[in-house]
């Protein structure tokens, strides 16, 4: 019942002043039944002791609180009382993002925490968590690329698998052109208004099929931004330098080289960015700037609707006005 009188508001509300009428009122009757009544003086109230009073003796003032009340109610209706309800009609339309990831040896050097790889795998979960109304595919490469996971609006199996990824999954190497046309082949058939490729690598293209930058002018063809990362801190990073036969890596101080001039025009090309990661954090920036620059568009819809609730108040204040009349005229008739 409560919760109702929130929702309420009055199209008329400067009229609510008039219920500064009724204290009004009151005070004329008071000064009303003193002057009308007289007063009687005697010697002892001894002999009306034990009498009873009446009904209308009782209820002699029911007519004004009747009238008060019918007032109330009037001015209420006057001041037209409304509840608005509000609704929206949004249309989303998402945005598809293919992640190409380099997975080659490299990856597993040590400028981050714990590693380029598992920082990598952690940054991209975030912004995939950062991004429900988006369909979202997943492609890794080294010496050869494949799809992990097509497009898709099912985030928790994307993630999942991001858990199986690691370095040896395919042949080591850096084929970045075969990464960045296996993301494009994902993606280049899409409806979507928006087509977004997030390509991130450690390295230099050394195999491949597809050169990097054929591969970004067929991007460009198909309307497909791509974003290029490169993440390695600048000078040496402590990395794998050999294997040994039990799987484990030696690792040890290399020359950090990333082919920046090559990524930076593959993003300029298809009209996105270049970014540079060093170190954990610097990741988790850029993501977030890749986030802020591919919005998902909203199309939203505002509807009101105002209903009126002055007729309940409008008819109490009648039934009160009729049962004044009907005590006035039948109970407390005055006689001329």
């Amino acid at each position: 019942m409560f919760e109702f009188f929130n929702d309420i508001t009055f199209a008329n509300k400067e009229l609510l002043w008039l219920f500064f009428i009724i204290p009004i009122i009151i005070a004329w009757y008071v000064w009303k039944n003193k002057l009308y009544h007289a007063e009687l003086k005697v010697s002892s109230i001894d002999g009306f002791v034990g009498i009873k009073k009446s009904f209308k003796t009782r209820f002699r003032h029911i007519l004004i609180v009747l009238r008060i009340f019918s007032v109330g109610l009037l001015i209420i209706v006057l001041a037209r009382p409304q509840s608005r309800s509000s609704w929206k009609d949004v249309k989303t339309e998402g945005i598809d993002i293919v992640m190409a990831l380099d997975i080659s040896g490299s990856m597993l050097a040590k400028d981050f925490k714990p590693n380029r790889l598992e920082a990598s795998k952690e940054v991209a979960q975030d912004f995939i968590d950062n991004r429900p109304n988006d369909r979202i595919g997943l492609v890794v490469f080294s010496g050869e690329s494949f799809t992990q996971c097509p497009l898709t609006t099912d985030h928790a199996v994307i993630k999942n698998l991001f858990a199986g990824i690691r370095t040896g999954m395919v042949k080591d190497g850096t084929a970045i052109g075969n990464g960045l046309a296996t993301a494009v082949t994902r993606v280049k058939d899409s409806k979507a208004k928006s087509k977004v490729v997030i390509l991130l690598t450690d390295g230099v293209n050394n195999q491949g099929a597809v050169a990097p930058l054929t591969a970004a002018e067929i991007a460009k063809v198909f309307g497909i931004r791509v974003y290029t990362i490169g993440v390695g801190t600048i000078g040496k990073a402590l990395a794998p330098i050999a294997m040994y036969p039990d799987g484990s890596y030696q690792f040890g101080y290399v020359d950090v080289n990333i082919d920046e001039k090559m990524l930076g025009e593959i993003a300029n090309m298809t009209g996105a960015k270049y970014f540079r990661a060093t170190d954990n954090d610097k990741l988790k920036d850029i993501y977030k700037e890749i986030d802020r620059l591919e919005k998902t568009i909203f199309e939203e819809k505002n509807f009101t609707n105002k209903a009126e609730h002055f007729l309940p108040f409008a008819i109490c204040a009648a039934l009160l006005l009729l049962l004044e009349f009907i005590l006035k005229n039948k109970v407390y008739r005055s006689i001329p």
